[in-house]
């Protein structure tokens, strides 16, 4: 009998490998919780870039600023003070972003930022930044809509790679568009391209959106403290995208 992913036993077994237990693995040094840490940052760095340019900061310096935080973040100094008790990844994340900011533009710019090594590639920023809403929302509400967009964009792609690994890539790139709200053809429509009943159909689009849920729970799960916080988290996220 499968295991029910709302029990307590599963959610909390999804704590067994977090972004804080990552962050917190680091700490030591370890070569290997060194690369799981900068392939979050690599993951997460746009909501970060976007909060800097939102704070009035030009592209140049944004991308450089942005840098020189990974920078900072994966030194030692800065991950001993990092206590999962206090709340939500994203939030560590982005206080300490806040902090680096003030001291950073106390100083001279004469200095050269990042240590001359880019964490990130960033050649597709301000393309991105671009299209942003042109209505003045905070760089905060800016940076929680990012990082919302991002998550579910991670959803999706792992998503993708499950369906893909069982043969499944042409359903769901038919069916994606059912997940993300910007579809146009009617069931029928949809049956008759995947050569599939509407019946059939219908039974694909409730599994694939199940398994979709599933995810983000799971995806959620690993940037709180707790599995007792992962719903609260999930209503914020999309109310930032609301």
């Amino acid at each position: 009998m499968a295991s029910d992913p709302e029990s307590p036993a599963v959610q909390r077994a999804v704590f067994t490998t977090t972004h804080w237990s990552v962050v917190l693995a680091a700490r030591n040094s370890s070569p290997d919780a060194r690369d799981a840490l900068n392939a979050l940052c690599t993951t997460y760095w746009y909501p970060l870039y976007a909060f800097v340019r939102r704070q009035g900061h030009p592209p140049h310096d944004a991308q450089d600023l942005t840098q020189e935080f990974f920078a900072r973040l994966l030194e030692n100094s800065w991950l001993q003070s990092v206590d999962p008790a206090r709340g939500r990844f994203r939030s560590w994340l982005l206080t300490a972003l806040k902090r680096f900011l003030t001291n950073e533009w106390r100083k001279t710019q004469t200095i050269k930022r990042g240590h001359g090594i880019p964490f990130v590639s960033m050649d597709s920023a301000e393309d991105r930044y671009a299209l942003e809403p042109a209505d003045p929302v905070t760089a905060e509400h800016l940076f929680e809509r990012r990082w919302a967009l991002t998550l579910l964009d991670r959803v999706l792609e792992q998503l993708g790679t499950e369906m893909a690994q069982s043969g499944r890539t042409a359903q769901f790139n038919a069916l994606k568009p059912l997940l993300t709200g910007h579809h146009s053809l009617s069931y029928t429509d949809l049956a008759a391209q995947l050569g599939k009943s509407e019946g059939a159909l219908k039974v694909a689009v409730h599994r694939m959106r199940d398994r979709y849920r599933d995810l983000i729970r799971e995806e959620v799960a690993r940037t709180v403290e707790s599995p007792e916080a992962v719903d609260a988290e999930i209503r914020a996220l999309f109310e930032a995208l609301s």
